[in-house]
């Protein structure tokens, strides 16, 4: 949508100051002129955009931009900590509204959304971004100075981002519970307050993510001992302050990974389960610390029942109590299968799973989740596997897919938990059992493409089939599904890497060939499913916030015996990081020869090996997998960061030497190109010699102009 079509027009109303942006209107009446915070030149860009590109284009310009303010402020997954609230028709006061990541989601849902900014260009990046909207008006101006003239009737009012802020909007002795009492005066009979904001223990904080506002390690968990305008709380701290201005009535969400990008929420009667809580590497803005692995320890803190206090954010809602107890958002991925996924209560206490679309671009996948349960119930009948009951609600512009909620143990936690025992054998009957129930009525024309572990529920002897959402009208080899099940289960979690993968092969009756099929055959899927669209792993990669590892830094600069650490990073197909790593012990055989063998799971498609944590020289002698000699000097088969200095004719071997002008040197070894199996051995032997830092770098010089 181009600027012509946003039209701006200034009006002049009894003594205010209107401008129209296409059919919102902007009020400066309480507008100084002056803009007090900004983030600088960026926001005129991001004005640019909202004026002459469409909203559909902003997620290609974000991959594009890779700039962090573009992706905060642009980004849809922004809006997701709204979409869930049962607005529909309501009157809504916006708080702090900024560029308007946040006001779309509350115009399409109310009958009338007033937003509050203080910032003159932020709300005309809002106004241009949703000029179609004629619910919306937006005051400009300081909070206080506008508050006396909003009304007092509003259903919902919103502080997204915001409550942390209230001594600069407020001021005084008391600025939180004076800013909390301002905004209660303005809610309407069963009204809500809505309050989204970092939970100052939030376990990112512990494990080495800075303050989101100060950019300090450790402030919120330190009490912000070195002060600063801006505050964050805990769980109790926010009930204190509620309890303070006579909220009887309240309620604690929490969004994770945090409320800026939400994708999943959960509350007190529906906290998430152990192995739930995988993407935690999702700070954008700013360098961060890895002190431990946050997966981890979550899973040990849901063990212990104490995630609430624990959880990243918050988002707090005063008032009755609601039905929506978990939502879980897929709109990620290309827009004609975005949908809402939520765990509501009904009346009676009921409980039922219903998935939404998110546009009427997904309202046919909705409409085929109900097409898949009747074809899957009956190329199941008579079999031990139960398909859950669905039904499908399309009528008064409301459109779901309504699903029963079945209680039971997902099948990936119990094969978890055999692993954990060591009762491999039992993991194997109960991967038998699953090969025998799942492959019932094979050669029936539809299938599951998504039957991995974790969508099936048992309880007792029962399975239950809860999630096929990706069912096709033809049928699919068991044995393609059941590698997928399993492909997708060791990616899900490094821990399942002991796994025999060579014997699950051969359970399965696959080849190595077979194998990289199925391998690129899902990353074509997942392409599919995404529309080519970024992760948000990948984007955080993209803008390049370091991640820096401690354990590193120790290993670093601490005394020889410990810089010298062999450490060996595994790419199943998402890139190196510092999880899919780990230290070769005693591969250090004296000062200067390194020697190990390692086992190499078939799916690792390429390796890398950091010999040291000093610039150096090394001379490969020997590389072998499987027995076989690795063609070092094979195009591509051996790549690495230092320079490569080729064998002389008298080195029989062709073994060649790298010099390293960095402490940190790589060797990057393309397992692709070899001949892999299920699981491999790996020996590699080295010759290694320490070198001064400016050596290093005048002889890596030497060999590039050499060379």
């Amino acid at each position: 949508m181009g600027e012509t079509t946003k039209t701006r027009e200034i009006l002049g109303n009894n003594g205010r100051n209107i401008e129209k942006i296409g059919s919102i209107a902007l009020d400066y009446t309480c507008y100084s002129g002056e803009d007090l915070y900004c983030d600088g030149d960026v926001e005129d860009e991001i004005l640019d955009i909202v004026r002459s590109r469409s909203q559909v284009e902003y997620p290609e310009i974000i991959e594009e931009k890779k700039s962090w303010p573009i992706l905060y402020h642009l980004s849809e997954q922004r809006g997701n900590v709204v979409d869930w609230l049962p607005i529909e028709g309501g009157k809504v006061l916006e708080v702090g509204s900024g560029c308007g990541a946040i006001t779309g989601v509350l115009a399409s849902k109310a009958s009338s959304v007033d937003c509050v900014d203080l910032s003159g260009k932020r709300s005309m990046i809002n106004a241009y971004r949703h000029s179609e909207c004629s619910n919306v008006t937006i005051h400009v101006g300081n909070f206080k100075d506008i508050e006396p003239k909003l009304d007092t009737d509003y259903d919902y009012i919103c502080l997204i981002g915001v409550f942390e802020y209230a001594q600069g909007y407020i001021g005084g002795d008391t600025p939180y519970e004076d800013f909390l009492r301002i905004l209660l005066r303005h809610l309407g009979s069963g009204g809500r307050l809505v309050i989204a904001i970092e939970n100052k223990y939030g376990l990112k904080y512990f494990a080495g993510c800075r303050e989101d506002h100060l950019g300090v390690y450790f402030s919120g968990i330190e009490n912000y001992a070195d002060g600063g305008g801006v505050r964050t709380f805990g769980r109790y701290g926010l009930e204190k302050l509620l309890k303070a201005v006579g909220v009887e009535e309240y309620h604690f969400y929490y969004p994770y990974p945090d409320y800026k990008f939400m994708t999943a929420l959960y509350s007190d009667e529906y906290q998430p389960g152990k192995g739930e809580l995988t993407d935690n590497i999702r700070n954008f803005d700013r360098d961060r610390m890895l002190l431990f692995d946050e997966k981890n320890a979550f899973d040990g803190i849901i063990e212990e029942g104490v995630f609430p206090f624990f959880s990243n954010s918050f988002l707090v809602v005063t008032g009755k109590n609601q039905d929506i107890k978990f939502v879980k958002y897929s709109n990620d991925r290309a827009p004609e299968y975005a949908i809402r996924t939520q765990i509501m209560r009904s009346a009676d206490g009921r409980k039922a799973v219903r998935k939404y679309p998110m546009s009427d671009r997904s309202s046919e996948h909705v409409r085929q989740m109900y097409t898949a349960y009747r074809q899957l119930t009956e190329k199941y009948a008579g079999s031990s596997l139960s398909v859950n009951k669905c039904r499908l609600c399309d009528e008064d512009k409301e459109l779901y897919a309504e699903f029963e909620y079945v209680e039971g143990v997902p099948l990936s936690e119990i094969m978890d938990g055999c692993l954990e025992r060591g009762d491999t054998e039992k993991f194997y009957r109960y991967f038998r059992e699953y090969l025998e129930k799942t492959g019932y009525n094979s050669e029936f024309p539809a299938t599951d493409f998504d039957l991995i572990f974790s969508n099936i529920l048992i309880d007792k002897d029962k399975w239950n089939l809860i999630d096929y959402e990706w069912t096709f009208g033809r049928k699919i080899d068991i044995k393609e599904l059941a590698f997928r099940a399993v492909y997708c289960y060791i990616l899900e979690n490094e821990k399942r890497e002991r796994l025999d993968t060579d014997r699950l092969l051969r359970e399965l009756g696959i080849t190595e060939a077979e194998a990289e099929a199925y391998r690129e055959q899902e990353r074509n899927f997942q392409s599919f499913v995404t529309g080519g669209r970024m992760s948000m792993s990948q984007i955080r990669d993209l803008l390049g916030g370091e991640l820096k590892v401690p354990q590193k830094w120790i290993d670093k600069y601490g005394d020889l015996e410990v810089q010298s650490r062999v450490q060996i990073y595994e790419d199943t197909g998402d890139g190196f990081s510092e999880e899919g790593s780990y230290f070769v012990k005693d591969a250090f055989k004296g000062d200067s020869l390194i020697e190990f063998e390692i086992n190499v799971s078939g799916n690792v498609r390429r390796l890398r090996i950091d010999p040291s944590f000093y610039s150096c020289m090394i001379k490969l002698r020997e590389m072998s997998l499987n027995g076989s000699e690795v063609p070092l000097g094979r195009k591509k088969v051996l790549l690495s960061n230092g320079k490569i200095i080729k064998a002389s004719d008298k080195d029989k071997a062709n073994s060649p030497c790298i010099v390293f002008s960095t402490d940190d040197p790589n060797i990057y070894i393309d397992l692709t190109m070899l001949d892999r199996q299920g699981d491999n051995r790996l020996y590699v032997s080295m010759d290694i010699v320490r070198l001064p830092a400016d050596m290093a770098c005048d002889m890596a010089g030497a060999v590039k102009r050499l060379i």
